[in-house]
């Protein structure tokens, strides 16, 4: 995965209420590992004050899997394709160092059907950029999701396997509306 050829435009108004560019790069950070890995667009929190901050607030923070309350992020994220016949073990103790790198070993609540699966407290909105994917849940699956998909992930424990030949390329907007 090319990380340095993702290119994140952020836009915002000057002091005199002029739009402009304010940020024209690549990720605010990364956490990858071969192909594998996320990497931070912008997060914010869900107020009109915030909302034309030209403040690059994913600088100031490590990553994390979930945006705090009452915020949003988004996000790239690759999913390499699976190894067939890798061990149980060595994909657990994997899933497990992931989700302790980005401060979510809670979210691994229940991870019987397959060691990546995970449960955030936020509505994410997951577009499927490149590759292809399956989306497993406790019951079901959706198979063979292609470039230009949409899942609406609410909350449910899930996880994104690839069983393809390519890394797939996502893009997701976590929002964690819960400002109490």
């Amino acid at each position: 995965m090319d990380w340095k050829a993702l290119r994140r435009i952020v836009t915002g108004d000057d002091e005199k209420g002029r739009s402009h560019v304010v940020i024209d790069g690549g990720a605010a950070k990364l956490i990858a590992v071969d192909e594998t890995g996320l990497a931070e667009i912008w997060t914010a929190a869900l107020t009109k004050d915030n909302l034309l901050d030209g403040r690059d607030a994913l600088a100031e923070e490590d990553v994390c899997l979930e945006p705090d309350k009452g915020c949003v992020k988004v996000r790239w994220f690759t999913v390499a394709p699976e190894e067939p016949g890798a061990a149980i073990d060595a994909l657990d103790a994997a899933a497990a160092a992931t989700f302790a790198a980005v401060g979510a070993t809670h979210a691994r609540v229940d991870t019987t059907r397959h060691p990546m699966m995970h449960k955030t407290d936020t509505l994410d909105v997951i577009v499927l950029v490149k590759g292809e994917v399956d989306l497993l849940l406790d019951d079901g699956e959706a198979k063979s999701l292609k470039p230009g998909d949409v899942v609406i992930q609410r909350g449910a424990n899930h996880a994104w396997v690839n069983r393809g030949k390519e890394t797939a390329l996502l893009v997701a907007t976590l929002i964690n509306a819960d400002g109490k």
